[in-house]
């Protein structure tokens, strides 16, 4: 895990079989920086996507075999190798740094099919890489994947309600919001009322049913992997769990994951 970042699910856990843990670290690490590039410091927003094109010109310098710029050492020197050993798809890792450009230059998303294309390139991509290092590729596994890590993404954005909004970053589809009689301005302003309250409770079943779809995941992995991914959907769940024991006042504050969480995750990831 990365000491300065909080996430919801594992990287190279104890559960990951030791020979992906190199490729897993990988991964993250490139995108974990690339997330930085576009989020992190008071950069203006040419600064961050000049930084995210020469990152992109670094991943394809690397995956053609040639070397890197040298801007981010501890990114491309351990990703190169592991590119090759496992013919990883380098359009996949392209994908993320399409989501992590929208970052910098779109703030409001239409509908639900728009927010869906933000978090197709954004976190699925990562599901995928690692059902790649796992050689499963069949279209089920594939969808349900998919499925698990747009949950994941959606359960992420409405957690952050209270961390986003002062950004400027509205996550809440605005044809949702004017289905539910609510002005995107009394989201931006913070405003705790029963129907922004109705807003967030709606979105998280949208999240909701989506990891439950994309569940039976698990049992299409291998060993550990399966059990690591339990851990992954029961954490997700979690976190609606605890928005919705605010009584999904998520816009006031955000819930986490604590340590006494973990044991109704185990008890649930084995009844899965």
């Amino acid at each position: 895990m990365s000491v300065d970042h909080y996430e919801n699910f594992p990287v190279a856990s104890i559960l990951c079989p030791p020979r992906l843990r190199p490729a897993i670290a990988a991964i993250y690490w490139y995108a974990r920086t690339a997330d930085d590039l576009a989020d992190e410091g008071n950069a203006p927003p040419a600064h961050r996507l000049q930084q995210l094109a020469n990152y992109r010109a670094d991943l394809r310098a690397v995956a053609a075999g040639r070397r890197h710029c040298g801007a981010w050492p501890g990114v491309f020197d351990p990703l190169a190798p592991m590119l090759r050993e496992h013919r990883l798809p380098v359009a996949l890792l392209e994908d993320l740094l399409s989501a992590f450009e929208q970052d910098v230059t779109r703030q409001r998303y239409a509908d639900r099919d728009d927010l869906l294309d933000y978090c197709r390139r954004s976190a699925n991509p990562v599901g995928r890489l690692l059902l790649h290092l796992y050689g499963v590729d069949d279209a089920p596994s594939l969808r349900r994947s998919d499925a698990i890590c747009t949950a994941l993404q959606l359960i992420n954005f409405w957690q952050d309600l209270s961390i986003d909004l002062p950004r400027g970053r509205l996550y809440l589809p605005l044809a949702d919001c004017e289905r539910l009689g609510v002005t995107p301005d009394a989201v931006m302003q913070g405003q705790d009322t029963p129907a922004i309250r109705a807003l967030v409770a709606d979105a998280c079943g949208w999240a909701r049913g989506l990891m439950q779809d994309g569940a039976p995941l698990v049992h299409r992995l291998p060993g550990r992997a399966g059990w690591e991914l339990r851990l992954v959907v029961q954490g997700g769940l979690r976190i609606l769990d605890k928005i919705a024991a605010m009584d999904h006042a998520a816009i006031r504050a955000r819930p986490r994951l604590r340590w006494w969480d973990g044991l109704p995750m185990l008890w649930r990831a084995f009844r899965m």
